[in-house]
């Protein structure tokens, strides 16, 4: 999403931790493409949901994956799960599940961030809101390592909770979060569309 514009706006002290962390948490701003050599974690997708999802939606589906790359690196393997019924232009309307799989270690405060300027992408909202959906998604993400796994499971009326590992962290109700928020991957302004038809299943 965009990463030479960000990259140029960012301090040149930041450490290349620093900056991987603060560019690759949860955004889709680097190469969302699937190369033809991923390791395990990229070519090997989970066929069964995970339970966290199937205690909500048990006749959901893998509808699409694809890995996240930052230069080359993996950075997550992003699955879809929907219901057979999902229609991707009705992603606010639906129930499905977002999982992503971690390839390396990003802080949970940067995950955040990322998304809400990802959000911005995708819809306008106010200052008011973005400080509160900052605050939600703080206490949401924690740092992930390798192998860790965050889930978002929208319920199709704005309700959306979000797992750690298969644990709940944090839960909310709120359309307009739930419709930027997901927009990241889902929505035709992604700044991934590779990516987003991926998980679709038209890639």
């Amino acid at each position: 999403s965009h990463l030479a514009h960000t990259m140029s706006h960012r301090p040149t002290h930041l450490s290349r931790r620093q900056t991987l962390c603060t560019l690759a948490a949860g955004c889709l701003t680097f190469c969302a493409t699937a190369a033809p050599t991923m390791n395990a974690l990229a070519a090997a997708p989970l066929t069964t949901a995970p339970t966290e999802v199937v205690a909500d939606l048990k006749l959901a589906q893998l509808r699409g994956h694809a890995p996240l790359r930052f230069f080359g690196l993996l950075v997550y393997e992003a699955r879809l799960w929907a219901l057979p019924a999902f229609e991707p232009e009705r992603y606010v309307q639906l129930p499905f599940a977002l999982e992503l799989e971690y390839a390396r270690k990003l802080e949970g405060d940067a995950i955040a961030e990322r998304s809400v300027a990802e959000m911005r992408r995708v819809g306008e909202f106010t200052e008011a809101q973005s400080k509160a959906w900052l605050a939600f998604m703080n206490q949401a993400f924690p740092n992930v390592g390798a192998q860790d796994r965050l889930t978002g499971l929208h319920d199709g009326a704005g309700g959306v909770r979000f797992f750690f590992n298969g644990k709940p962290t944090a839960a909310i109700n709120d359309k307009a979060f739930a419709r930027l928020f997901f927009g990241i991957w889902l929505s035709p302004k992604t700044s991934a569309p590779g990516l987003r038809n991926a998980l679709i299943g038209k890639a």
